[in-house]
Order: structure tokens, then sequence, then C-alpha cells
């Protein structure tokens, strides 16, 4: 048995490693360097780790946000590792009390800000300490072409500079390959071994709809979850607070997280999430990142992301366990409207503004797609996936489609003639013949295209538009004002070179009153039987009460994972509980006889 397996056996309570890990473990255990691109979930810390456990010095490991480090310390120190961080959230004796055990050699283990990192002060302490290796996470953050650039990740490649023999291991969940290349070339991990993990999600079912009653559609979604922590992102902050005040007025307990409210109450709110079961956060995209709140069961989006990268990212932050997870969106015209307002009206430059529209085009490819969504996101990371996944909308129940040939003819006429100077809504009033003050002064009333798609209701129009747009057979305007302008490939459509065919819209994205009462019965995502139920509240009602006295999140005590194999399995005795998945040597000693004793009092 090799040390490493034994560190992942005895520390971390898993019997065996997954995918790449072992390799990537052995890669930077050698001293070697390494990218990894593993998927939320797939045990990324683990491949620095246990590293850093078999190494001589402290492992470093550099992480954007506090949330973060204090949750990985909180998971370490329970399972026995000497780890700490230094942040702000410190007072000043505190913080060299850490400094003192780092240059003593007490610390396996330390996470840092990048901005701390790169002070004099903290890299001449590091000059003096034996460091095992630098582990870089969310390292796509060095990238301009990423969700969630972060200019000081950049400075890193010093640490290439200053401590040349001391490995570097940078790891990140999302990084297409312009993201990965730069990746490369900031860090100076041109000689660094890749390891590029499947970014498939399998536990996770994908659900697009389009946006009717935003308001019901998300109270009937959350029907099949209730009592399950989930993340509600909305693109604004007023929809944010609207949409909190609506699931609390409907029995949810739901939390709002923007900029717009102050720090104290952002930090409440985070706390709140992460450390209580049930909580429903509901943020714009400044929540999330390195989020390690694992029983995320469901991540919901009432607007469309801005790119497939952050809808990845977003949708990935559920299931981070491996347990049955569900990303579920709705989207509408005006959202891609305001979507190309915004990166129009941004102070990008145009080069940036052109990527960011290639971004937002592969997501409305990605919403109104006919055929395996596995298949389609896949894709936009380079990987092909051999589908259908059989497990999203689109397998379950596949869409129709229909000849819309002269339909798209119309539109685009209507667009053309009206100079390209028009929105959406005003095109349709032409295709329909509505007649009005500002259609007979504009003499729009007066165009042969007005009136020649009376056929079709406003509602029907509207999916045609939004679909052409997906399609790239047309585009909002360069300039932000939402107007609509041809493209290259309309030519050929309205001349008869290609036809065009467009999903028929079904009903909006809601859940069918058989499968939310069947989520009520069965405890929602994880299948949790009627005569199951009360053991699962005892199991978690023990694990809540020993995370608050010990002051950390539950799931840092055990993982739902964890109690859902004690559940089935029925452990009788501390040598079966020890075998459980996630149950280490330090926490059976810690928590065996506590979680024993409910199971023989449940049994």
């Amino acid at each position: 048995m090799s040390s490493a397996l034994q560190i992942l056996q005895t520390v971390f309570g898993y019997s065996a490693f997954r995918g790449q890990q072992q390799a990537i473990v052995d890669q930077v255990a050698d001293g070697g360097d390494a990218l990894v691109l593993m998927p939320t979930g797939g045990g990324k810390s683990l491949c620095y780790q246990i590293p850093a456990l078999l190494r001589q010095g402290t492992g470093i490991v550099v992480s954007p946000l506090i949330a973060l480090m204090q949750d990985q310390v909180d998971a370490l120190r329970e399972a026995g590792v000497a780890a700490a961080y230094l942040n702000s959230s410190l007072g000043a004796e505190d913080q060299r009390e850490v400094e003192r055990r780092l240059l003593a050699g007490e610390l396996n283990l330390l996470y840092v800000a990048p901005e701390r990192l790169l002070t004099g002060r903290f890299l001449s302490l590091l000059e003096r300490t034996e460091v095992a290796l630098f582990a870089i996470d969310e390292a796509h953050c060095v990238s301009q072409w990423g969700h969630d650039f972060r200019p000081e990740y950049r400075e890193l490649a010093i640490l290439h500079q200053r401590f040349s023999a001391v490995p570097r291991v940078a790891l990140t969940a999302t990084a297409d390959q312009r993201t990965r290349d730069e990746i490369v070339e900031r860090l100076a991990l041109q000689q660094a071994r890749q390891f590029v993990s499947s970014f498939d999600r399998p536990n996770i079912r994908y659900r697009v709809g389009l946006r009717d009653n935003a308001r019901r559609q998300l109270t009937e979604f959350l029907d099949g979850h209730r009592g399950e922590a989930g993340i509600v992102y909305c693109l604004s902050r007023r929809k944010v607070d609207e949409t909190a005040a609506a699931l609390v007025e409907a029995g949810v307990t739901a939390l709002p997280y923007h900029a717009g409210l102050d720090t104290a109450t952002r930090a409440a709110n985070q706390q709140r999430f992460l450390r209580e079961d049930g909580v429903v956060m509901v943020a714009t995209v400044a929540f999330g990142m390195g989020i390690d709140k694992p029983d995320v069961r469901f991540v919901a989006h009432l607007d469309l992301p801005r790119s497939m990268e952050g809808y990845y990212q977003e949708t990935g932050r559920a299931g981070r366990d491996s347990l049955p997870a569900e990303a579920w969106m709705i989207y509408g015209l005006s959202d891609v409207v305001t979507m190309s307002q915004m990166i129009a009206q941004s102070e990008s430059a145009d080069e940036r503004k052109r990527i960011e529209r290639q971004k937002l085009e592969s997501l409305l490819a990605y919403a109104e797609a006919t055929r395996c969504r596995r298949e389609v996101l896949l894709s936009a990371f380079g990987e092909d996936y051999h589908g259908p996944c059989g497990h999203c909308d689109n397998c379950l129940e596949p869409p129709k489609t229909w000849d819309a040939t002269v339909p798209a003819q119309k539109a685009l006429s209507a667009v053309y003639r009206s100079n390209q100077r028009f929105g959406s809504g005003h095109v349709i009033e032409i295709l329909r013949g509505i007649e009005s003050s500002r259609m007979s002064q504009l003499g729009h009333d007066r165009l042969t295209t007005f009136g020649v798609g009376a056929d079709m209701d406003e509602k029907q129009w509207r999916s045609v538009f939004r679909q052409l747009l997906a399609v790239g057979l047309l585009e909002a305007d360069a300039e932000g004002f939402g107007t609509l302008r041809l493209t290259r490939s309309s030519r050929d459509v309205l001349t008869g070179g290609q036809s065009v065919h467009l999903r028929e819209d079904a009903r909006p994205a809601r859940t069918s009153k058989r499968r939310r009462d069947s989520q009520r019965v069965t405890g929602g995502s994880l299948g949790i039987e009627a005569y199951e139920q009360s053991m699962w509240d005892a199991l978690r009602g023990l694990r809540s009460q020993l995370a608050k006295q010990h002051g950390v999140p539950a799931y840092v005590i055990f993982h739902d994972a964890t109690l859902l194999a004690m559940l089935r399995a029925l452990p009788a005795n501390e040598e079966e509980m020890g075998s459980i998945t996630g149950v280490g040597e330090a926490k059976l000693k810690r928590y065996g006889q506590d979680f024993l004793a409910v199971i023989n009092a449940e049994s």
C-alpha cells in the first residue's frame, strides 16, 4: 500500500483514488509541476493536500476567498491535519501565532490570499520556511477571458522565479482552451504536466425552459426540493430581493445575497447558508466562487448567465458530493437583448466585446438546443461526449421541431425593410399588422411585410426571433440599443438557399404535480424512502448539533453522502462504521459512538 493511499484512507476516509487523482498526487509529490482541470466535486483538493502531507515542509495554498479558506481549514482540522489560514479575519495576535507555527514547521497546510502572498513580508517569511508545494486554486482567475478575472493572480509567476525548486500545482474546474493557454503562459507552467479530466457531471440533471411566470415556475420547481439547500441566481439586485422575499412568503428559508447589501449582512447570510441545512440563497453572480458546500441539491437560473463558462461554474455548485442534483434555468428573449446591451455598453476593448458576444451566442445555442444538453455543454469545453445522456430534459422529453423557413424569411425581411433600426417588439407588430399612430408616422404600415405574419400571435413570433438570434440568423446591434440586424447567414435563408427548422416551444419548465408529490414523499433529490425518514432526520439532527458545538458547517462533520451510506449500511460497531466512505480515523474516534447510538436507537 502506497503512502498516498494510506493517507487517503486513514486521514480522509476514502478507500480508493478516483480518476486521475493518483497520477496527479504522484506528479506533485515527486516534485513536478501540474495543471489540473477537474470538474467541481471531482476531488481537486486532495490533489494538493495529500502531496503536502507526503512532502517535507508546509504546503502553501493560494485561495481567492476567505470563506473558502475557512471551510477547507475547518475540514482539515476535523480530519486531524495541522492546517491554518492567514487573512483579514484574524486579529494581529492570531496572525503572529500562525506565522510562528509556519516558521516552526508545525503546519502541514497554510491557506493565503494572493494579495497577502505577494507582499514583501510574506515572501520573506516563505524564504525562511521549508515549503512543500504551492497550490494555486481557482487558477482560471488569471485569465482576462475568464468569468472571475483577478488581476493579482497574474503576479503569481513570481513563485516560479523565487522558489524554482518548489513544485507548483494550478487547479480549476472551469477553463476552455483559451483560458488554459493563458493559465500556462501567465503562471509560467510551460513544463507542467497537464491533467484534463472530463468536464461531465453525470449526477446533475440539466433542464432549460422558457420564462412564463417566473415566480410561479420557481415555486413549483422548489416544491420538489423542500428542505434542501440550493442557489437561485438572478441578474439584478432588485430581482434578488424580490425573489427572496417571495420565497420567504411561500414558506421557504431563503436569503438574499448581492453587492448592494452591507458587508455584515452578506457575511451573515453566507454563514447561514454554509452552516445550516436547507437554506436557499437567492443571489447575483457575486455569490458562489469558492463556496465549498457539498450538499447543494439544485442551482436555478431565472436569467441567462453571461457565458457557458459562467453557467458551468454556477451549476457546478450543485451536487459536489456526487449525489443527485439539478440545474434548472428559465429565460426569455429579453435576456438576449439585455445581455447584448451589457456587452455593448461595457468599457471593454472591441476584441473583448467580440469574444463576449461569441460566448453569449454559445450559451444561446445551448439554451435552444434540441439535442442532448450534455453533448452541447461539454462540446463548449472541447470535449466529445457520445450521448445521448438519457438524463437531461431533451433526452427525457425530446422536443419537436417544425419547418420555420417561411416565418424566418418573413421575420428577416421585416427586419431588413424597416432598415435594421428596431427591436423585436416593433418588428413583430409590423409582421402582425398592428396599426398605431407610430406605425403610420414611420410609414411601416405601407411596408410589404406589414401584416404578413398575422397568422401567428406575439408569443409565437417571440419564439421565432429568440431562436433566430440563437442560431445566428439575427444579431442584436453592437451599440446596445436592442435593435436587430441581419447576419451573413441571413441571405441564404432569404434567397431560399437554406431551410430553417426551429423547436416547438414546449410548456415552460415546470415540475409536474406527479413528480412533485413523488419527490415530497421520497425525500427530494436523494430518494429517502418514507420508512427511512425518521433515521435520516435523526442523523442530520445529530450532525447539526455537533456542527454547532464545534463551530463548523454541518458538512464538515460528515457529507450527506456519508450520512446516506450510514443510513443504508446501518453499521453495528466502530469497525463497520470505519468502513463507511468519508469516515477517517480522526472522525471515527471523535464521532463514531454518537452516530452508532443514533443508528441503534432508530433501528
